[in-house]
């Protein structure tokens, strides 16, 4: 069985339940994705189905990306294209997956891109206290002392200092699918998912309950 797919974040926003408890969820629209390759442990090492997601037009995907997907028998130009590891291989290339693989109460982990922030400081970035506020302290946003002493004379490695915040992979576990709509290809999952909205998500089984 397909293990997982890839889809699309289109917002937020929030559902009441059966008891009438409101739940702020995330929408996505998972798949259609296609099969574009099997791999197998005979041949390749490992056992795998390569998903293609989101049809472009021919010119927007690479040269190298359209022979492939020509020599796999593929009429459509897929712009992502991801392996999901373990899968059965009673798949073929050009079979289709949908939101159908999963169902109301699942639970999922929904991998993406977090937003970028640019180059942030210590105190955003890593939620540093700073110093005092009013005046004549000369110390308010800085990191501060982060060097050693005369041995070894540098500053150590994985220091929290200023730098580049978000534009990182995410992934967050255990989400509960809400509702399905597999005719919509939409999954509402509780809370929040990483990534801008129209960004790209992988969702795959957590094969919890």
């Amino acid at each position: 069985m397909v293990t997982g797919l890839m889809g699309k974040k289109l917002g937020m926003t929030q559902v009441y339940d059966e008891q009438r408890r409101l739940h702020p969820v995330t929408v996505i629209e998972a798949g259609p994705c296609h099969v574009t390759a099997v791999k197998t442990k005979e041949r390749h090492g490992y056992d795998a189905l390569q998903l293609g997601y989101m049809e472009v037009r021919e010119r927007k995907i690479t040269r190298a990306q359209r022979g492939h997907l020509r020599a796999a028998g593929q009429d459509k130009f897929l712009k992502h294209l991801w392996e999901v590891r373990g899968a059965a291989l009673e798949c073929r290339v050009g079979d289709t997956v949908t939101a159908g693989l999963f169902e109301k109460g699942e639970r999922v982990h929904v991998r993406g891109t977090s937003k970028g922030k640019g180059f942030q400081g210590v105190m955003k970035r890593h939620n540093f206290g700073g110093g005092p506020a009013s005046h004549g302290s000369m110390f308010h946003r800085a990191p501060g002392s982060v060097g050693s002493s005369s041995y070894p004379s540098r500053v150590m490695k994985n220091k929290a200092l200023p730098g580049q915040m978000g534009n990182a992979r995410v992934t967050v576990r255990g989400l509960r699918i809400v509702e399905i709509r597999p005719d919509e290809n939409l999954m509402l999952v509780s809370g929040a998912v990483p990534g801008p909205v129209g960004g790209l998500v992988f969702i795959r089984k957590s094969g919890r309950r």
